[in-house]
């Protein structure tokens, strides 16, 4: 599976972006997607997944009612929706597609990652 994430850029604070990961390869609609972040100087941290039906989603509780993440297989695409957008969301953003199809927020379940977008949040 092949991944490639776009949507990011310069918004300011309460605004709202939609990122996209298009994928290529037969299993991405059996897989899991999850959408991680990494702002500078800091660990990678999960943001959201979801099934590989989109029946289920689970979020960090730090975009809980804020981000919302949704798929298209018949576009093999994922989307994650970011709304009231908070200086602290700055990261570049990176989806990955799972081993599994269930939703999971553990990183070294997924082995197939996209090059990831910037997402700056200004004040």
């Amino acid at each position: 599976v092949q991944l490639q994430a776009s949507g990011g850029g310069l918004v300011q604070a309460g605004g709202s972006l939609r990122l996209s990961c298009a994928a290529s390869g037969r299993t991405f609609s059996s897989s899991a997607v999850g959408w991680f972040r990494q702002a500078p100087g800091k660990d990678r941290e999960f943001v959201a997944t979801i099934s590989w039906a989109g029946g289920t989603t689970y979020y960090a509780d730090s975009v809980k009612g804020r981000f919302t993440i949704s798929r298209d297989n018949a576009k093999n695409t994922v989307y994650l929706q970011m709304d009231s957008l908070k200086p602290e969301d700055t990261a570049l953003y990176f989806c990955a597609a799972a081993t599994t199809g269930r939703v999971t927020r553990r990183a070294d379940e997924y082995p197939y990652w996209g090059q990831g977008t910037q997402v700056t949040v200004s004040s």
